[in-house]
């Protein structure tokens, strides 16, 4: 099968398609067949390492100290079509469309993956996927859908309640703001000015470009500042918040888990990400879209032999939304 194995730490010119074994499933996985997938910033910033140092060392430990050797694809999201299950799963057969996201045991930079029917939480989860929307919108679900929904479901978004979301047009941040309107917010988006029209679009009613405008400094007091980029001030988000008001962080830098954590207790809730990814979130998801309440938001699709472009487009943090990657259908 075609697969783009992850040859080097750095540049996308480590990622090089080539041909791999197909997986074989195991008694208790299934063997599906990847129609779309995504290119997204945790998948660029693994390439790299670009992760906080106290985090870096482990992972370069457990992947490989000079150049990756336990992991070789890339990838965490995906949606297809099962071909194969083994002779112990109960809850798929082959034929069943399904989506997921793969965690730290990525793959899904390839034609083919095997998963265990009950996914451990570091590798993820999957579901049977929404039967009103494509693949690759399928594919572009699961990250940016799961992280939404939970974090918005720890902050108990009440009608009428002011939500502000920084980072309002990546993939986390276009769903908040489409889960925060359903929940009956009045929801401000923050993001450079490319992207205000889309945050109109689907549903914000103020927009803010960061390049221009500081909250933080207009006076405007929120309920809930959600930050989905790890790059809000944390004094000046606390003081715009109203009184009882929710800070939550689903991005966290270093500094803002150790400003968090000096910060005390006070009547403003202040919220770390601590994950979400569960069967019974990726099916309420399902539930959403197939209502018709959420809609994924495609920036631009890239053939699998084109991933190292992705890469590169998703690193100017220009995207809208997600970036989705095609597989070629066939055996």
């Amino acid at each position: 099968m075609k697969a783009v194995v992850w040859t080097k730490y750095g540049s996308p010119d480590g990622l090089q398609l080539q041909e791999v074994e197909k997986p074989t499933p195991k008694d208790n996985e299934v063997l599906i067949k990847i129609h779309a997938a995504t290119a997204s910033r945790a998948d660029t910033e693994f390439r790299r390492l670009k992760l906080p140092f106290l985090f870096a060392i482990p992972i370069r430990i457990y992947l490989g100290f000079f150049k990756p050797t336990r992991i070789k694809i890339l990838g965490t999201e995906f949606a297809g079509e099962v071909t194969a299950a083994g002779k112990d799963v109960t809850q798929y057969q082959t034929g069943d469309q399904v989506y997921g996201y793969t965690g730290l045991g990525m793959g899904t930079y390839a034609e083919y993956i095997c998963l265990a029917e009950k996914p451990s939480a570091l590798l993820g989860v999957m579901s049977k996927r929404p039967t009103n929307i494509t693949y690759e919108e399928s594919a572009a679900v699961p990250f940016g859908g799961l992280e939404a929904l939970h974090s918005l479901g720890r902050a108990n978004i009440q009608r009428g309640q002011q939500v502000l979301i920084v980072g309002a047009g990546g993939s986390i941040g276009t769903y908040s703001v489409q889960l925060a309107k359903h929940y009956g917010a009045e929801v401000t988006g923050v993001d450079s000015g490319g992207k205000l029209d889309l945050l109109r679009s689907i549903g914000a009613d103020h927009v803010i470009d960061y390049t221009r405008e500081d909250y933080t400094k207009n006076g405007k007091k929120y309920d809930v500042i959600m930050d989905t980029i790890g790059g809000s001030p944390f004094a000046g988000s606390v003081r715009s918040l109203n009184e009882n008001g929710t800070y939550l962080n689903v991005n966290p830098t270093m500094l803002h888990r150790l400003q968090m954590g000096l910060a005390g207790r006070s009547r403003k809730k202040l919220l770390l990400w601590e994950g979400g990814y569960s069967t019974k979130n990726l099916l309420r998801l399902k539930e959403l879209i197939e209502a018709g309440t959420l809609k994924p938001v495609i920036d631009r699709r890239y053939p699998l032999e084109q991933i190292a472009e992705a890469h590169r487009y998703v690193e100017t943090d220009q995207k809208k939304g997600n970036v989705v990657v095609r597989m070629e259908i066939g055996d």
